[in-house]
């Protein structure tokens, strides 16, 4: 399962703003990754997370697989569109 977001933030995804999504998606089993410009990460590590380099107007994909992958995906666009880091696309 995957889904395709653009960060709406004026500085992109920084380090707190990482951190917020990374903190979200801890709790799940699921294998889940961060995909940006041709390169994935593991969106349960800030440091992958913070190599991306993701700026303003970029878009991302999560994706997530195991048992938990729906919720997993369901909170990840709840955290993106509540604190405003991004819009789906």
């Amino acid at each position: 399962m995957e889904k395709n977001f653009k960060v709406i933030t004026p500085e992109g995804l920084h380090a707190r703003l990482s951190a917020l999504l990374v903190v979200a998606v801890t709790p799940y089993t699921s294998n889940v990754k961060l995909s940006y410009n041709g390169k994935s990460v593991n969106l349960k590590s800030i440091m992958g997370v913070m190599s991306q380099g993701i700026g303003p107007g970029a878009v991302i994909t999560i994706s997530a697989q195991g048992g938990d992958a729906e919720e997993l995906i369901g909170k990840v666009t709840e955290v993106m569109i509540s604190e405003r880091l991004g819009e789906e696309c």
